[in-house]
């Protein structure tokens, strides 16, 4: 990434400082400014950058970036309450889940029959698990109870870490023509057990000797938020190192930070917000510099399975999941439609580049661009106006 394309991203940064609130009253999001301010400056006709970041740079940046908003977003989580209410994210997560992504495999493989089972698993392995920081309007929204922007948090948090190993798996088996050659079932149970156990030992660890050492007065107040920041890398990397799922770890290890954190919660997790907004703006980006000329080679089938992955796909599963909660259909309909696609789901299309045929992942890497695409345009719309709405009616959903 040489300096020009530097000087781009922070102008973009720094001329959204400028009209954030206005473009925000407009319900333009941040995601939506950076993609299209990404895609515009880019652009080989007119733009006047060119963004050579490779694919694995922009991985490893994705995923890092990923971790710490993972990481950020669980601190936040009132494990009390969430103890005592589990049920709704384990019906999301355990049953949901796995009928999305089959429900995606099969509408990706009406739509594009020329591809093969396998290739239509990993696009709907890939479109599955959702982003809440594309939807943070309803996320930060107080009126809006607590228990729906819990579970929605929740959901968004560990759903991506849980969809990693079936997107790996299928990847392998679209290549090898077989599923033999990939990940049992067994060791990606395994990752995940063991991202839950290194991310909750690293979160309460970090707590303990953070409060700790504030309580002796070694720590200085200025440097804390770096080291809050430090660990959710440091979970993330430890339990990939360590052959864990590293998403997994790193949501698990914020919300044992967080309940162990009682004291100025807030004050320690701002600059790890900071740092997580600041990298995902620059990934968004990247994202509308990189991804999006692949819709040059995209068809109307891309943007039907993209309206169909945002809806039916989406929304079905958990309407269905979700009967005998006592939720109303309201309720039902907010947490099917802010399923928004994001972050995990550009991870798992760079993952599509590094390991399908030239020709299957351009079809892979657009399907999945035009449906992060719609989402970003439309639940970023969405989030504020539908927030306020059913804020305004709903102060107890059960």
């Amino acid at each position: 990434m040489d300096l020009r394309v530097v000087a781009a991203i922070t102008a973009t940064l720094v001329a959204w400082t400028l009209v954030s609130g206005r473009l925000q009253r407009w319900n333009v999001s941040a995601p939506m400014w950076f993609v299209a301010v990404g895609f515009l400056l880019s652009n080989r006709h007119f733009g006047v950058v060119e963004v050579g970041l490779g694919s694995d740079g922009l991985r490893e940046m994705a995923e890092l970036t990923l971790a710490v908003v993972l990481f950020s977003d669980a601190a936040r989580v009132n494990t009390r309450d969430l103890r005592t209410d589990a049920g709704l994210p384990t019906r999301l997560l355990v049953v949901g889940l796995p009928i999305t992504i089959a429900m995606g495999t099969v509408a990706a493989h009406v739509l594009f029959p020329s591809l093969g089972w396998w290739i239509c698993a990993v696009i709907g392995a890939a479109v599955a698990p959702t982003d809440a920081a594309l939807g943070a309007a309803i996320i930060d929204d107080e009126r809006v109870p607590e228990r729906i922007r819990r579970v929605l948090n929740v959901e968004s948090g560990l759903n991506d870490g849980i969809a990693t190993p079936f997107v790996k798996f299928f990847l392998v088996a679209a290549v090898a023509g077989t599923a033999l050659e990939s990940e049992s079932d067994s060791r990606a149970v395994l990752g995940i057990a063991v991202g839950v156990a290194l991310g909750t030992a690293i979160g309460f660890l970090a707590a303990w000797l953070l409060r700790r050492a504030t309580d002796r007065g070694w720590s200085a107040p200025s440097y804390r938020a770096f080291g809050v920041a430090a660990t959710a890398l440091l979970a993330y990397a430890t339990v990939v190192e360590l052959h864990g799922n590293g998403f997994v770890g790193a949501f698990v290890a914020g919300m044992a930070f967080g309940a162990a954190t009682h004291e100025h919660l807030e004050d320690s997790l701002e600059f790890t917000h900071q740092t997580a907004e600041l990298a995902s703006l620059v990934v968004w980006f990247i994202f509308g510099a990189l991804m999006l000329p692949t819709l040059q080679h995209s068809t109307w089938q891309d943007f039907a399975f993209a309206a169909l992955a945002l809806t039916v796909v989406r929304m079905l599963p958990v309407a269905l999941v979700l009967i005998g909660t006592k939720l109303d259909l309201a309720t039902v309909a907010v947490v099917g439609w802010f399923g928004p696609r994001g972050l995990a789901s550009v991870v798992f299309a760079l993952l599509a580049v590094e390991g399908l045929a030239p020709a299957d992942s351009t079809r892979v890497v657009s399907i999945i661009t035009a449906t992060v695409l719609l989402s970003v345009v439309l639940h970023g719309a969405t989030a504020a106006p539908i927030s306020a709405r059913y804020g305004a009616t709903h102060t107890n959903p059960v």
